[in-house]
């Protein structure tokens, strides 16, 4: 059996996605210009706090929740006028959910390098 690395998806995912800085995210999401989008897992926002004005969709459900057509859509909790930016961790897991929401039909989609961890250093508030 050849299975593929998690390294191998992620790699290939990121290069198929648009990635943005840690500023670049900062500056849409004060200009009002996306839906800055947490995946990380419920324990993480708890342990480590959560960054001002992001939403909260975990990566387990990021996919029924964009789905209009699932019964856990999420109507009107994100605006599809809007660029969808999404940070986890440390990117990893962002990069994948971003090329999953790429292969659904989302085309003003992206992720932020660094994730979470480059995200404190870089200006965005962090709330507990």
């Amino acid at each position: 059996m050849n299975i593929k690395s998690s390294s191998t998806l992620v790699s290939e995912a990121l290069k198929e996605i648009k990635t943005i800085t840690p500023n670049e995210a900062l500056e849409k999401l004060n200009n009002n210009n996306c839906n800055l989008i947490d995946i990380r897992d419920v324990r993480e926002l708890e342990r480590l706090g959560r960054i001002e004005n992001s939403l909260h969709v975990p990566r387990g459900m990021l996919e029924f929740w964009m789905d209009p057509d699932s019964q856990y859509f999420k109507d009107g909790k994100i605006d599809m006028n809007k660029e969808i930016v999404l940070f986890c961790a440390g990117g990893l897991r962002s990069a994948l959910a971003t090329k999953t929401l790429k292969n659904m039909g989302f085309t003003n989609v992206c992720h932020v390098d660094g994730g979470f961890g480059s995200m404190q250093s870089s200006g965005f508030k962090v709330v507990k």
